[in-house]
């Protein structure tokens, strides 16, 4: 698809559109200023809500077509004009919503597989990945150990200051923390405002 970006990741603006004299307003206005989350949260259930009653449309469409009869014709045109008039309510409501979704999930959803197994695997894979990182890391410790203990043994004084040093320099590094506000791990605090 020509409107993915490079993380695999699309929006609802950068899906094809039909309206070309739309999409040239749209590029040459002035971005829309931030929404806060509850304006979020309220548009995002618009959406749902257009998305089942157009659910709802399409099933009552499916049953009149696949039981239609030349008396059938009126409400077939009526729910057909419902379904569109939904699907053009549903396209305004989602230019306001703000969502990406990972090009994986749509591929699964096309597939005929659940999306929640995009969300699984990207666990999975974190806590691998997560538990081949900490076996490094312990690794690294244990090596600096070692070569610690045989230094201490062959160079004794030397071992003695670098520890000294590296006394000293922690705390310098918690004395600035500490002035910046940072956590130990490197975080920063963030004041609440009253």
């Amino acid at each position: 698809m020509s409107g993915a970006t490079n993380n695999g990741i699309i929006s609802p603006s950068q899906l094809p559109n039909n309206n070309n004299n739309e999409s040239a307003a749209s590029a040459t206005s002035t971005p829309a200023p931030e929404v806060n989350s509850d304006d979020q949260k309220q548009n995002l259930k618009q959406v749902i809500n257009s998305i089942d009653k157009t659910l709802g449309l399409l099933h009552q469409l499916y049953l009149t077509v696949s039981s239609f009869d030349v008396s059938f014709q009126l409400p077939l045109l009526q729910r057909i004009n419902g379904l569109v008039m939904e699907l053009d309510n549903m396209k305004k409501l989602s230019a306001d919503c703000n969502i990406q979704v990972p090009m994986e999930v749509l591929n699964l959803i096309d597939e005929g597989k659940n999306p929640d197994e995009f969300t699984r695997d990207v666990l999975n894979s974190c806590i691998a990945k997560n538990q081949i990182t900490k076996g490094k890391t312990d690794a690294f410790k244990s090596l600096r150990k070692h070569l610690l203990e045989e230094l201490e043994q062959a160079f004794p004084d030397e071992v003695e200051a670098y520890r000294d040093i590296r006394a000293s320099s922690a705390a310098e590094m918690r004395q600035m923390a500490q002035a910046q506000g940072m956590l130990p791990n490197g975080d920063v605090k963030i004041k609440n405002e009253p």
